[in-house]
């Protein structure tokens, strides 16, 4: 498989799917309170912080000859092994290294149950549907269910599914296996990035209260209902911003067509 010097896969294979599976399947919590802490990797000289720490970690696993994207390894990976792979380059732990050890575990032990060792066969299954692959995900992988209970009425988000579907879109251009007839269907992702932009660009207003629980530094807890209220407000004003866009497109080409006629 080849991997770009950016380390993400660019190789238009199923090989890139297992990669991405297992990427997506860890794409959660790498921030800090202190901007010189954030969970940082390097690889070929270059220091990658984040979700790229993570990827760059993965390549790194690889080029040594660590089978990490194959199911048969992962679901039996001790938790020693998930934290020596993804060490930061400071020495200091991957944030949550036990939740994503247990998950590596868990989505390992069902790729082998139901989908023969792979996810390409899961995203086969998907008859170019993003739709049907993002409820195959969440139907078969618990640790892709995000979900929570807003008022008494159960809500859905599903960020790093719809992610890891837009991935695989994303990664063979909307063609082949990456062919979902249904992409636009998927939202924003809703992460605690978005917000900020919206947030600083005016699309999306805190309360006085919340914003200064913000400031303080709070940590909301997963499925809190202010944490909720941030990401369900984020993807409408994003559906919005959307809808917006669209409506200008509309007039642009109508301006287009009157000066063609011209």
């Amino acid at each position: 498989m080849m991997i770009h010097s950016y380390p993400l896969p660019v190789a238009e294979d199923a090989s890139s799917i297992e990669w991405l599976f297992v990427a997506d399947a860890l794409n959660f919590s790498f921030w800090a309170l202190e901007e010189n802490a954030h969970y940082s990797v390097e690889l070929h000289g270059k220091q990658y912080t984040g979700y790229m720490a993570l990827c760059a970690a993965i390549t790194k696993a690889q080029e040594a000859g660590i089978p990490i994207t194959s199911s048969k390894y992962y679901a039996s990976v001790s938790e020693e092994e998930v934290k020596k792979i993804f060490m930061s380059s400071t020495g200091e732990p991957i944030p949550l290294p036990d939740q994503r050890w247990r998950i590596l575990q868990e989505c390992g032990k069902i790729m082998n149950e139901k989908f023969d060792g792979q996810f390409y066969n899961c995203v086969k299954q998907s008859g170019s549907s993003a739709q049907k692959l993002l409820d195959l995900i969440v139907a078969n992988f618990p640790s892709f269910r995000d979900e929570g209970v807003f008022e008494g009425r159960k809500v859905s988000f599903y960020k790093r599914a719809q992610i890891l579907v837009a991935d695989i879109w994303s990664l063979f251009k909307g063609k082949g296996l990456g062919s979902f007839e249904d992409i636009n269907t998927i939202t924003m992702f809703a992460d605690y990035r978005v917000p900020q932009a919206l947030v600083h660009f005016g699309a999306m207003q805190y309360s006085e209260e919340l914003y200064k629980l913000l400031s303080d530094n709070y940590i909301f807890t997963n499925g809190d209902q202010k944490e909720m209220e941030i990401r369900g407000c984020s993807i409408h004003a994003v559906e919005l911003i959307q809808e917006e866009l669209k409506s200008h497109s509309v007039d642009i080409h109508k301006e287009t067509l009157q000066i063609n006629r011209c």
